[in-house]
């Protein structure tokens, strides 16, 4: 039996026995069978194992007391998973009703709740207040007003963070960049308007003003964007202190750390990212004056993503002919964009294996496509697979849970995928497999 990690594509209890994949000791043609495909495959044990590394980094740097995780929701949420955050000790961060709906469900405490969104409703901002969360993030004047409507209605003092643009050019994809200036989401710095948020935000009766939040984007591989979002994020704070004669206590950095998803992926490991981090706070405080605030960091990605894998059946196959003598196997499997979309919304990139069988056969120049009746339902674009792979195999792909299943859609009507859990060679269901009579209960006949 060997291990199946060489960057960590796959979950940590992943192995190869026999040319079959096992997660958490189970082989993959077995859960196929047990609970059909397409179908994540979480292993709990490397999503838990995940939280607790990067809050020993925090731990081992800013302290226990001065920092806090709080995973993004956004990458993926169940009742149950979030139940493996609150006996992990972890924070939620929620940018939606729904999602905040799910916390509620799994009763997490509210005060280790942050509240993000460029638009929150009204409604949305009444729970928050009205169950006591921690702390939202406020991104525009409308939604500061709002938050001290609501909050002198409710009779209560709710705690806020400003979500900052510091004008930070992440090295990521455009639709996953967020900090640079010329984007929805947040105060920038550099025009001013953050400074008059900060000002409105003190002159509000009902808003306690905590600090600053700001997040660059996703799937970020080098420090660069970091360190200077925190220079410019400090130094500010540094500007507020001195204009208002308040040092605010709360700083968050956000997430965006990234993962592999192919080998030649290279992210940093979380140590070395909270270690630099913590390096240049650190210096940055210093340098202008300003205690250690709280640090509260982000990672919604670097904990769910390596965590799963999606298994899917192949339906068929067939060759394509190229120019001269070249050609392509088409595998057509039973999932796609309706279950991760990214590839067709990003260009991402992932890695594959054939998951049932040891094949002698030759590599072929192959291509994972889904069902859907769009040329771009492709999940990966170039791969060399077995040139024998047939329908009925199976296929798992790694590294799919940030985005996969929080993303699906029903398009062309297909059901969402279930959510599995494994661990000690023991698989349980977490979120069941949509039937056609889900889509059929919205229905409203007239």
């Amino acid at each position: 039996m060997s291990k199946l990690n060489p960057v960590n594509i796959w979950p940590r209890n992943t192995t190869f026995e026999n040319g079959e994949i096992q997660l958490a000791g189970i082989r993959a043609q077995e859960l196929a069978k047990e609970f059909g495909t397409p179908a994540f495959i979480i292993d709990e044990d490397d999503f838990r194992s995940r939280v607790q590394d990067f809050r020993k980094a925090l731990d081992s740097t800013f302290g226990s007391e001065n920092s806090d995780l709080i995973y993004a929701a956004k990458a993926f949420l169940s009742v149950q998973v979030v139940k493996w955050l609150e006996q992990e000790g972890a924070g939620l961060d929620v940018c939606s009703g729904g999602e905040l709906a799910v916390a509620l469900a799994a009763k997490f405490p509210a005060n280790r709740i942050e509240v993000h969104g460029n638009n929150k409703s009204l409604a949305e901002i009444r729970t928050a207040i009205e169950i006591g969360v921690r702390v939202i993030v406020a991104d525009s004047l409308f939604e500061l007003d709002r938050i001290e409507d609501i909050a002198s209605q409710l009779g209560k003092k709710q705690a806020i963070l400003l979500r900052l643009t510091p004008g930070v050019e992440a090295h990521t994809h455009e639709f996953i960049s967020t900090a640079h200036e010329d984007v929805k989401f947040g105060f920038s710095i550099s025009s001013g308007a953050a400074a008059v948020a900060t000002k409105k935000a003190l002159e509000s009766k009902h808003i306690e003003m905590r600090g600053f939040h700001c997040h660059i984007g996703s799937q970020i591989f080098d420090n660069n964007g970091f360190d200077i979002a925190a220079q410019r994020v400090i130094e500010f704070m540094a500007e507020m202190k001195a204009v208002h004669a308040i040092e605010f206590p709360d700083l968050d950095l956000g997430g965006g750390f990234g993962i592999a998803y192919v080998e030649t992926d290279t992210p940093q490991s979380i140590e070395a990212v909270i270690s630099r981090m913590h390096e240049i706070v650190l210096g940055e405080c210093k340098k202008h004056g300003l205690a250690i605030p709280h640090l509260s960091i982000e990672p919604g990605r670097a904990i769910a993503g390596p965590s799963t894998v999606t298994l899917y059946e192949v339906g068929t196959t067939k060759e394509v002919k190229l120019d001269g003598d070249r050609g392509r196997n088409y595998i057509s499997v039973d999932g796609g964009m309706s279950d991760n979309i990214r590839p067709a919304l990003y260009g991402a990139e992932y890695s594959v294996q054939l998951a049932n069988r040891t094949s002698t056969s030759p590599l072929t120049s192959s291509r994972v496509v889904g069902k859907h009746c769009e040329s771009g339902d492709i999940i990966i674009r170039e791969v060399d697979l077995p040139s024998d792979v047939k329908p009925g195999d199976i296929l798992a792909i790694p590294a799919t849970g940030a985005y996969g299943r929080s993303m699906a859609s029903n398009y062309n009507h297909q059901p969402r995928p279930p959510v599995i859990a494994v661990k000690n060679s023991q698989a349980r269901v977490i979120l069941r497999r949509e039937t056609e009579a889900d889509l059929l209960n919205l229905e409203v006949n007239s």
